[in-house]
């Protein structure tokens, strides 16, 4: 069973290897999705996979990079997407 969960990140997570460090943890963590830059300074997490890898990246997130300094973590529940086969990085 697979679940799908998108995360909005807000506080230093720009500039700060958010983004490849939370591709590199997805992907150790065996998820499908993407993670982005939002233009209000926030972060988005599109994540898919067990309940548990889920959970282990949603926990992830609120520590992220060595230099980010996360302040809040959005989390809702999303419906599957089929056509995901890896993590990456949006631009």
């Amino acid at each position: 069973m697979e679940i799908a969960k998108r995360l909005f990140v807000a506080g230093l997570v720009q500039g700060v290897y958010y983004r490849a460090n939370c591709q590199q943890k997805a992907r150790e963590l065996g998820l499908k999705g993407y993670v982005r830059n939002l233009r209000d300074g926030r972060v988005e997490v599109f994540c898919q996979g067990p309940p548990e890898a889920v959970q282990a990246l949603e926990n992830w997130c609120w520590q992220g990079s060595h230099a980010a300094k996360v302040e809040q973590v959005q989390a809702l529940t999303d419906p599957l997407e089929p056509d995901l086969h890896n993590f990456k990085i949006l631009y």
